[in-house]
């Protein structure tokens, strides 16, 4: 890890690396299709009539986010027919990714859920989910791949802006599309959802675009598997197979944990915490039921045990072999509780807008667009001066800003609807928060071994929101018991551990970490 410092001038320098923007682009690829199994889908969904309990159940769609390190080890090994040896090995898993995702989107444009094919718009966004989940594993790897360890911040800003540039056209810009195709609350119009998706399918070809022109990063780093094709096939076989009956558990449990919630709910007293328990059940059941079909087709010989071990087992030991256990221990800790400030009141954060009394328009102008300006610019910041200081220095500078800007909310809540105040929170609070993202993407980025990158970052990125966005699932109760002051109070007192853990954490990463490149 990075921690000597650099001329202003230098770092002002790195911004003309050509990955820099490289990256700007690979992030709008990545942030466009999230929003279009969210925010976007749901009202269309609306719109055509569906009911609001079907509406929630898309968003399970983006699972894969959740899990993506399951299948992250095919990415780092499985090659691509023809792609792989045309592209190599993580740009022919970006073009694939980037075509699936293409393809979803269009799938979903000819879909008409007003007629009832809701099947048929689950499956389309499944395979959105899971493809964008796919092109986020080999986008993060081909960024910490490509350049040194000491440009990583920089590149990091470079991502989260494009990130939400992606965010912000396939949020905003699907709905200003639908609505000047002439779709409304009341009047929906199929044909403007349908010319708003292709429009978002089109959009596309930056990323497609991009994949062409970039090299590839340098192959003798990562050494060839020497597994067969069949080999292959067999662990993707398996993987299939897992998957398929985790799905299958979900689809005919359903009308035993509506009868479960039901019973629940009375013992109770609570649909919310009844609806928890029993979906917690499924999604334990669900995962249990994958953990045995691979073990049983391991155990028939179906799938070679040494290679399962070099897949999924070698990563995991890598990385507590280069750290030891007690600091692998606390990286983790630190990874799964670095953002849990800002989530936990992320959670409720529209909530608390409305409360105050701020209309739908003032929030999406103040907190939805110029927040958004005020995040890339917080991130363009970060960069900077990760590369001028060192990253650890700012990851701790932005953990210390996330937790202390929180603080700034009791104070809106003190004057209420106060649209200045509300510039000022949103400045303050989305500047640091785009500072602290680039610092900590930069510093997991610096935690991987090039030799299973997808696999370790995949393990990174699902880990660091787990905790928080749990925690998040409570926020409205705790909001209910103490109040808004009281609330925001405690949401920046669970940033102390995070600063404690970083200046633990300094003594294990101060030594410039060259182990990662090996």
């Amino acid at each position: 890890m990075q921690t000597t410092s650099q001329s202003w001038r230098d770092s002002l320098q790195s911004l003309g690396h050509p990955r820099f923007i490289t990256m700007l682009f690979l992030g709008f690829s990545a942030g466009l299709p999230l929003l279009l199994i969210f925010s976007s889908l749901s009202l269309w969904l609306r719109e055509a009539g569906v009911e609001r309990a079907a509406v929630t159940f898309f968003s399970w769609a983006a699972l894969g986010y959740s899990f993506k390190f399951v299948w992250a080890p095919l990415v780092d090994r499985l090659p691509i027919p023809l792609l792989t040896s045309r592209l190599g090995r993580r740009r022919g898993w970006m073009l694939l990714a980037q075509g699936s995702i293409i393809a979803a989107i269009v799938g979903m444009a000819f879909i008409d859920p007003a007629e009832g094919h809701l099947t048929m718009m689950a499956l389309a966004a499944v395979l959105l989910g899971f493809s964008s989940a796919t092109q986020d594993i080999v986008i993060d790897a081909y960024r910490i791949e490509s350049a040194d360890v000491s440009l990583q911040a920089l590149l990091s800003s470079a991502y989260i802006a494009g990130y939400r540039i992606g965010m912000l056209v396939s949020g905003a810009g699907a709905l200003f599309l639908a609505s000047a195709f002439g779709s409304a609350k009341g009047a929906y119009d199929y044909q403007a959802w349908q010319w708003a998706y292709l429009a978002m399918a089109a959009a596309m070809a930056t990323g497609v675009l991009t994949t062409l022109v970039i090299s590839e990063p340098a192959a003798h780093e990562r050494p060839e598997p020497s597994d067969s094709t069949g080999d292959y096939a067999r662990v993707l076989f398996l993987f299939i197979a897992a998957v398929a009956g985790f799905i299958m558990i979900f689809y005919y449990s359903a009308g035993t944990a509506a009868w479960l919630s039901r019973i629940l709910t009375d013992i109770l007293d609570t649909e919310t915490a009844a609806r928890f328990v029993v979906e917690t059940a499924r999604l334990a059941m669900g995962l249990a039921t994958a953990w045995f079909i691979a073990t049983l087709m391991i155990q028939a010989g179906i799938v070679s045990r040494d290679m399962m071990q070099d897949t999924y087992i070698a990563p995991l030991k890598d990385f507590f072999k280069r750290y030891g256990l007690k600091p692998a221990l606390l990286l983790l800790l630190l990874v799964g509780v670095y953002r849990i400030s800002d989530v936990v009141l992320g959670v409720i954060a529209n909530v608390f807008y409305q409360d105050m009394g701020f209309t739908k328009p003032e929030i999406a102008g103040v907190v939805k667009t110029f927040g958004l300006f005020m995040t890339i610019a917080g991130g363009f910041l970060g960069g900077l001066l990760s590369v001028r200081y060192g990253v650890l220095r700012i990851l701790l500078f932005g953990a210390l800003l996330s937790a202390a800007t929180n603080l700034l909310f009791i104070a809106l809540a003190a004057v209420g609807h106060d649209l200045s105040m509300l510039y000022v929170v949103i400045s303050i609070d989305n500047l640091s928060a785009g500072l602290a993202s680039t610092a900590f993407v930069a510093f997991l980025s610096s935690l991987t071994n090039i030799r299973f990158t997808a696999m370790q970052y995949a393990i990174f990125s699902s880990l660091m929101t787990l905790f928080p966005k749990v925690l998040g699932g409570y926020s409205g109760t705790i909001v209910d018991s103490l109040g808004y002051s009281y609330f925001f109070m405690l949401t920046a007192l669970l940033g102390l551990p995070v600063l404690a853990l970083i200046r633990q954490a300094r003594k294990y990463l101060d030594p410039p970490t060259k182990t990662n490149r090996s």
